[in-house]
């Protein structure tokens, strides 16, 4: 079984009873439908007498019980579908989400925020049609081969008759399902490429618009419109084409059900009610509009599996089994090597130890390594080759929440998480305390509701967004690394904010990205990256004596 196959039969599995009922209930659907032109044939005969006229009132009182039974089924099935595909977008919702959040970074990049969104929202909610999808392509032949029994039962050249009509049939749906099924992927696959160009201009709509480059930007989004309405005419051309064959078929099935019947009629081998009968059965067993939308849906249904499968086949960040020991946060980096997706090392071989509780200060010029090496530090990235350990235990090995209790990141542009200021800023508990040491306490204070204040409707700048940011990486317990994480505040906010990182109080392990030479000055130790290297590592006083290494500040 295929992973898009295995995606679907999860997608059922989480509707609970749902496809159970769905099916009990589409089943007795069906078949009251098809006892009911048999009944009806049985009142027209007692009604002209062909039969004894005492039964008319029992015919149609069996007939007005199988009306209940399609009326009360129907409402099931609807209200079945609905609460069954609403459990399952739900459960694969959740499953993708949280599968997207296990990622590697690197790995997540491959595919747009766009494309992730439009495969999340869309083709899940097609995925999440399985179940309804699944009963209905497994009862879709009932009516029709029904009918062709019910036709055989009445005059065997009836159903002769038909089965001519459903090969024709079968013939025609065949090339339904293998075009539709290449347009409707390649629609998906466009829109996903569309929404990723639109998501990521969005992004930078600033500088698009200081550029003067917005024609330019819109064609660059508009690029696979074409490819989208190829597809999309492709879609409907392969719609309209069955239709307009079963538009013909159908007519034609029944037409000739008419004349076989009238002749047999003619012939004595018909009552009036078997031929009534006869016409409803070929109406019901010839009706493609419901096999062609049955055959749609499961087009989309397993386009949105596949597509859904594409990024749950991504394999996720492993975590380990152990804990931290009692430590001072010593971090050690042993022969780290990461490489780029051209094969370029852009960190080769670096071997890099931090005391416990000292305070580091990674400088180099743009592109040296820094921003990669506290990925790396605090395994935001894995290394290609090499181990990074804190407190003598491998990154890889410790448990996710001894990873996100022990470090906490800065970063230049946070992204804050939560309702509300005070769950982005302390995670659920009291941001008081990392609030003040941020230098956004005072922020907070101005706030209609404080802490409790909904993020969304807080308005700040840059600096303010970067302090929020900072407040919530210090929570961190043992591994405090900020990335240029004071680069948008004001000297005052810096000196307090650098005051709090420096204290001789803060035991923790820091390592802070900068550019200042004020910071790097503060510093217990200075590593000095030079492409992709650590090419040295010692006081600032001791550093600052090599000409290049003041040259780094200077530029």
């Amino acid at each position: 079984m295929n992973p898009a196959d295995r995606l679907l039969l999860r997608a059922v599995r989480s509707t609970g009873h749902w496809t159970a009922t769905l099916a009990a209930v589409t089943v007795t659907h069906v078949a009251a439908e098809l006892a009911l032109p048999a009944i009806l044939g049985r009142a027209v005969d007692a009604a002209v007498g062909v039969t004894p006229a005492s039964s008319s009132g029992h015919w149609l009182l069996i007939a007005v019980g199988l009306i209940a039974v399609l009326v009360l089924t129907g409402a099931i099935r609807d209200y079945g579908t609905g609460a069954a595909s609403a459990r399952s977008v739900a459960a694969l919702r959740h499953t993708l989400t949280r599968h997207i959040f296990s990622l590697d970074p690197r790995t997540a990049a491959r595919h747009p925020v766009g494309d992730l969104v439009g495969r999340l929202v869309g083709q899940v909610a097609d995925a999440g049609q399985a179940a309804p999808t699944l009963v209905r392509a497994g009862t879709v032949l009932l009516p029709p081969v029904g009918s062709l029994v019910a036709l055989t039962l009445i005059d065997p050249w009836l159903g002769l008759t038909f089965v001519v009509g459903l090969l024709l049939l079968g013939v025609l749906l065949r090339r339904f399902v293998a075009d539709a099924s290449a347009a409707v992927a390649g629609y998906q696959q466009a829109q996903g490429t569309l929404a990723g160009l639109l998501v990521e201009a969005l992004a930078g709509a600033r500088t698009i618009a200081a550029a003067g480059t917005l024609e330019r930007e819109v064609a660059r989004v508009l690029t696979p419109v074409p490819a989208l309405r190829a597809y999309g005419a492709r879609t409907w051309s392969v719609l309209a084409g069955a239709a307009t064959r079963g538009a013909v078929l159908n007519p034609l099935l029944q037409l000739a059900v008419v004349a076989v019947g009238g002749v047999s009629l003619a012939a004595g081998r018909l009552t009036p009610g078997e031929l009534l009968a006869a016409l409803q059965y070929a109406a019901i067993g010839a009706g493609l509009g419901t096999v062609v939308s049955t055959l749609q849906a499961a087009v989309r249904v397993r386009a949105g599996c596949r597509r859904a499968t594409e990024v749950l086949d991504e394999p996720v960040r492993q975590h380990g089994t152990r804990t931290l020991p009692p430590g001072p946060g010593e971090l050690e980096l042993r022969g780290v090597t990461v490489r780029g997706t051209d094969g370029r090392p852009l960190l080769d071989g670096v071997d890099l130890r931090i005391p416990g509780g000292a305070l580091l200060v990674v400088v180099g010029r743009s592109g040296a390594g820094k921003s990669l090496l506290a990925a790396v530090a605090g395994r935001l990235r894995d290394p290609d080759t090499g181990q990074v350990r804190l407190d003598g235990v491998p990154l890889p090995e410790l448990t996710a929440a001894a990873l996100t209790t022990a470090t906490g990141y800065g970063f230049e542009r946070p992204v804050l998480v939560g309702a509300t200021v005070g769950e982005a800023v302390g995670c659920g508990a009291d941001p008081t305390p990392v609030a003040r040491a941020a230098a956004i306490d005072d922020f907070v204070e101005r706030l209609p509701h404080r802490y409790r204040t909904p993020l969304a409707d807080v308005a700040m700048s840059g600096g303010e967004r970067q302090r929020l940011g900072l407040a919530r990486a210090l929570r961190a317990e043992r591994l405090l690394i900020l990335d240029d994480a004071t680069s948008s505040l004001d000297t005052v906010t810096e000196y307090r904010v650098t005051r709090a990182l420096t204290a001789p109080d803060d035991r923790r392990t820091r390592i802070v990205v900068s550019h200042r030479v004020g910071m790097a000055a503060r510093a217990d130790l200075v590593a000095w990256v030079d492409g992709g290297r650590v090419r040295a590592v010692g006081p600032h006083p001791t550093l600052w004596e090599d000409p290049d290494y003041r040259a780094v500040f200077r530029s």
